[in-house]
């Protein structure tokens, strides 16, 4: 139905298909076409799918659960599981001189379980997530105590302190904008840093709340922890959008399951050399190579970000395990090249 295009909506959606969903709609009115937007306007799409509501997943199951299988390698009657218990991790801390780990970082997305998806949400309901996130967040005490910067307000000096910082998020590229997601920016967008500047949230950017965990060292487990006690303060006040087979609820299908990044910038001169290599640890261990300044971009003397494949049918635990796993077979190689 779609020509000259390799996306998953290309590959998957057929004009039968169409013509058997075209005339459905959810509760919050998202249709077909709301959901395809992006892979027609942009032939060059991956994926091309954005879901505008929880329900969308059920009601165009026919295509979702095609492009899910095929990304996530999971069948429409497989269950999601969830474990967000640092205590269940079986990691130490990593690189303790800093030679190879310059920082890690690892974030979520979560949405409301009350309001439509980013693709489909009013204005007012926009507004309505920002002053509820950012009340609860500026009620943290402690280590997680922090300030909230609205993009509408922004000082020109807080604005180019967070430009520094790559705190700050821009408006969607053209994928997103053809999803919906760029509507009324940056109206109802914001974004919260604890005082110490290791956690972060980023209100309504592609997902209602991106939640992040950071720091410049190898400490996996510390990075984890502070993100599993902050998700879990968040949800005390906030329900979020989740489903028992496919887990949180994301816009995205490929961020399905735990919506989870886990990742480290780390510094590989050697394997940068033997890319083969490289590549075959990181599939062993479900890696996604990016280069330094993450997708589509190329490494910077040799360093490189390094996460988890795999999001939806395994934990946030099992996520992180993979990362660090590689992580400690990529360093035993590196240091094995240095000889």
């Amino acid at each position: 139905m779609i020509e000259n295009s390799d996306s998953l909506v290309a590959t998957f959606l057929t004009k039968e298909m169409y013509e058997s969903l075209k005339d459905k709609k959810t509760s919050n009115g998202v249709t077909i076409d709301n959901i395809i937007n992006s892979a027609i306007k942009n032939l060059d799409s991956s994926i091309g799918a954005y879901a505008g509501d929880a329900e969308s997943y059920k009601l165009f199951a026919p295509l979702f659960d095609k492009i899910i299988h095929e990304y996530h390698h999971f069948s429409q009657t497989d269950m999601h599981k969830s474990d967000f218990n640092p205590q269940h991790l079986e990691v130490k801390k990593l690189d303790e001189d800093g030679k190879y780990i310059l920082s890690t970082r690892i974030r979520v997305g979560r949405n409301f379980a009350e309001y439509p998806l980013g693709t489909a949400i009013s204005k007012e309901q926009r507004d309505e997530i920002e002053q509820r996130v950012s009340r609860v967040l500026l009620s943290f005490e402690d280590s997680l105590k922090g300030k909230y910067f609205p993009l509408t307000t922004l000082s020109d000096e807080e604005r180019q302190t967070l430009i520094k910082e790559h705190f700050l998020f821009k408006e969607g590229d053209r994928f997103l904008e053809a999803a919906g997601l760029n509507r009324n920016w940056p109206k109802g967008r914001g974004i919260f840093h604890n005082d110490e500047k290791t956690f972060l949230v980023w209100i309504n950017e592609e997902d209602q709340l991106r939640i992040i965990s950071m720091q410049q060292d190898g400490d996996i487990k510390e990075v984890f922890t502070r993100l599993s006690q902050a998700v879990g303060k968040i949800e005390q006040e906030i329900a979020f959008a989740y489903d028992e087979h496919l887990g949180y609820i994301t816009s995205c299908p490929t961020n399905l399951g735990t919506a989870m990044r886990a990742s480290v910038h780390i510094k590989l001169p050697n394997l940068a050399n033997d890319m083969k290599t490289f590549e075959q640890i990181a599939n062993e261990y479900h890696l996604q190579i990016r280069g330094t300044d993450g997708e589509h971009s190329e490494s910077k003397s040799g360093v490189y970000d390094l996460s988890n494949k795999r999001r939806l049918g395994v934990s946030e635990v099992e996520c992180v395990q993979d990362m660090y796993d590689g992580v400690v077979a990529l360093i035993e190689k590196e240091q094995s090249l240095e000889l």
